[in-house]
């Protein structure tokens, strides 16, 4: 199921005035993917998925699902829409008052689905899940973590075309996010899903995401393959989400960018692939008459390809340093200068 986003625009009104939260968004989300949306605490996010999966109306724009308009359905084909949907969120949103397999059927239940068929259903998710010996369990013995599998459970009961997962892992302690982030891959890779993932984590795009839109005040400001944004960013929120990342989620090791000094370093450095190994910065001080002062370093690493950073400054007369940095460039590496 593929998406298409034109033009979208959300203004809320209170007492205190008015905010735009979506701000002419247009946006293509391809099918059989991990598709990524992330921002800073009120950039729109959660506004723009409400809107997305229609559980609300923009005031200006439109919602396609495979070319097919459906942000202005009827309120029966509303319904019928939403049934292929499913929704993961922070909070679990689970009934304390039903056991495991109890949250997994309700929605089964609602579609009026016969209880031969529920019974088995309930079942296929718990093993899909890894929580077959679970199902009679209570949900307030369950973990963090154990709860966000009945949750995905739940929303895949229904076989949606469409998962949507709003800030799912923020209240997930950092192994359980990477088994968490683990198994919706698996699951998107086993059922062919379109999945869309809204986070403020950068770490949760580096380890599920194929592409990404980054928001700002309620516009894209930035989009692309994964791999594009993390080594050529072209936002300055873009840019600020790198410079704060941390290690790889769940997994035991320093962080993913170091940095020993908070002066200087008017030159980000970035290495794609196997560039990331190789002893570049050596090399140009052997060519060229130049000092360099590395200020922080590391590596991402990202499903399909290592992205290297350095921060640093570059010193020696003007055309030393010119050449330099054109001898990097040539080189493959991806050189930003602060202003």
């Amino acid at each position: 199921m593929n998406i298409t986003l034109e033009n979208l625009k959300k203004t809320y009104t209170s007492s205190t005035g008015s905010i735009t939260a979506v701000n002419g968004v247009s946006l293509k989300i391809p099918e059989n993917m991990i598709f990524g949306i992330i921002g800073k605490s009120g950039a729109g996010k959660s506004s723009l998925v409400r809107l997305v999966s229609l559980l609300e109306t923009p005031d200006e724009g439109s919602v396609f699902y495979n070319d097919v308009r459906v942000d202005n359905l009827s309120k029966a084909e509303l319904i019928q829409r939403r049934r292929k949907i499913g929704m993961i969120f922070q909070n679990f949103n689970l009934f304390s008052s039903r056991t495991a397999a109890q949250n997994i059927a309700y929605p089964l239940e609602i579609c009026k689905t016969r209880s031969s068929v529920i019974k088995d259903r309930v079942a296929e998710m718990l093993k899909l899940v890894g929580l077959e010996d679970r199902g009679s369990a209570p949900v307030s013995t369950l973990s963090g973590g154990q709860k966000q599998r009945i949750a995905i459970a739940r929303a895949l009961a229904i076989q949606p075309d469409i998962l949507f997962c709003d800030e799912a892992t923020s209240a997930l302690d950092p192994q359980t996010t990477h088994s968490i982030l683990n198994l919706i891959r698996e699951i998107q890779a086993k059922m062919s899903l379109s999945v869309v993932m809204i986070t403020h984590q950068m770490e949760v795009v580096r380890d599920a995401c194929e592409q990404v839109a980054v928001l700002d005040n309620g516009k894209v400001v930035e989009q692309g393959l994964v791999t594009d944004i993390f080594s050529h960013p072209k936002s300055e929120v873009t840019k600020d989400f790198l410079s704060h990342i941390s290690a790889d989620a769940g997994r035991q090791e320093k962080p993913s960018l170091l940095r020993w000094s908070e002066d200087g370093g008017k030159y980000t450095l970035r290495f794609v692939g196997s560039a990331t190994g190789e002893p570049v910065m050596s090399r140009l001080s052997k060519k060229f008459d130049i000092e360099y002062n590395i200020r922080a370093g590391g590596i991402q690493h990202l499903p399909s390809e290592d992205i290297g950073t350095l921060i640093t400054d570059i010193s020696g007369e003007e055309g030393e340093v010119k050449k330099a940095l054109a001898y990097l460039k040539e080189s493959g590496i991806i050189v930003e200068e602060d202003a």
